[in-house]
């Protein structure tokens, strides 16, 4: 078997641009205004910022070509290395400010007038995630 995320793989976005001729064309156009029309932040900068992105969207596929775009531009391992520990640092600390909400939800009294909680109780999803 090969492995789940080949390189490969994105010989088949033709594949995908087919199937959505329309959005495929807004997408791209509107990839290349952000990294190409768009001028009051410098290319390196752009890519350094989509590096940190990929990291937090988990995309193998991301990091690999904006890593290579980043390099070819004169970035350094240490720039990119540091960009992806303060993307990481404001993932975490996004995470932590959500746990307010986690606090929030344990502390509220339960609704005597509410439906009991549980799977049987419930007609459909309480949580989409």
């Amino acid at each position: 078997m090969s492995p789940y995320y080949d390189r490969s793989n994105l010989q088949r976005i033709p594949d995908l641009m087919k199937l959505t001729p329309q959005v495929s064309s807004s997408f791209l156009s509107f990839e290349r205004d952000v990294f190409q029309a768009s001028s009051h932040i410098p290319e390196k900068t752009k890519e350094l910022i989509a590096i940190a992105v990929a990291h937090v969207t988990g995309c193998p596929y991301c990091i690999d070509v904006h890593v290579k775009k980043f390099r070819a531009l004169g970035g350094t391992p240490e720039e990119m290395v540091e960009a992806v520990t303060v993307a990481a640092s404001t993932r975490a600390g996004a995470i932590l400010s959500h746990a307010t909400h986690a606090l929030i939800a344990y502390e509220e009294k339960p609704d005597p007038k509410a439906a009991p909680a549980g799977p049987a109780a419930s007609s459909g999803p309480d949580c989409f995630c």
